[in-house]
């Protein structure tokens, strides 16, 4: 199948589902809806919300995809995902570290007095091709090593919990209807796939999707 002109200057990102999503979800308004919407309760738009989301030139843009204080009090680190990654616990912890290093002074470590942090959640959203439950929770103990045999306590002295959720259209339906955004990104990314499958390129079945969603 030969390709236009038109769409061969389309140069559609492979990247795609994570370009827009972190462009939807780019500004305080969006987020305070998304996080409403997942943990079901409501954000009252005087509570503030600043984004402080790593960047790094080096490593093609964005080394997270969305990180944000609530009120300087809760941090939350958004990740979106279209393949399953066991290693996202790990790799959150990566970049939480990054994060409290921009939002504190840590020269104050030293300081006798504690440092107060705020309080994170960390937050996956899968929408790969792959079957997934609605929602599952990955643990960084997960990929501690056994320790059995070593007659020592089988302890766990650090934990981070991730709860991934599956936003692929037809899943979490309570709360993509709460997230007009979330619930329009997932129907998008759905209808691409739908083009695809009959044989367009990634380039048409954008242009194509994004025109029926707008219709819609």
């Amino acid at each position: 199948m030969e390709t236009s002109n038109h769409e061969q200057n389309l140069k559609p990102n492979r990247e795609h589902k994570s370009s827009v999503f972190s462009l939807l979800f780019s500004d305080p308004d969006t987020l305070r809806e998304l996080y409403s919407a997942i943990e079901g309760v409501p954000l009252p738009p005087d509570i503030p919300i600043s984004i402080n989301t790593l960047t790094n030139a080096l490593i093609k843009g964005k080394i997270n995809d969305i990180s944000f204080l609530i009120d300087n009090r809760l941090i939350v680190l958004i990740e979106h995902q279209s393949t399953i990654n066991e290693n996202m616990p790990l790799r959150i912890l990566r970049y939480f570290e990054g994060i409290l290093e921009k939002i504190i002074d840590m020269n104050k470590m030293f300081d006798r007095k504690q440092i107060k942090i705020p309080r994170p959640e960390f937050i996956v959203l899968y929408n790969g091709e792959n079957q997934y439950p609605e929602k599952k929770l990955l643990r960084l103990s997960d990929a501690f090593m056994n320790i059995e045999g070593l007659s020592i306590e089988n302890k766990t002295s650090l934990e981070l919990v991730v709860q991934v959720y599956n936003i692929n259209h037809g899943y979490n339906k309570e709360i993509l209807q709460k997230s007009r955004t979330l619930n329009g990104y997932s129907f998008l990314i759905d209808k691409i796939r739908e083009y695809q499958k009959t044989g367009l390129t990634l380039a048409k079945s954008i242009e194509l999707a994004i025109k029926y969603t707008a219709n819609a």
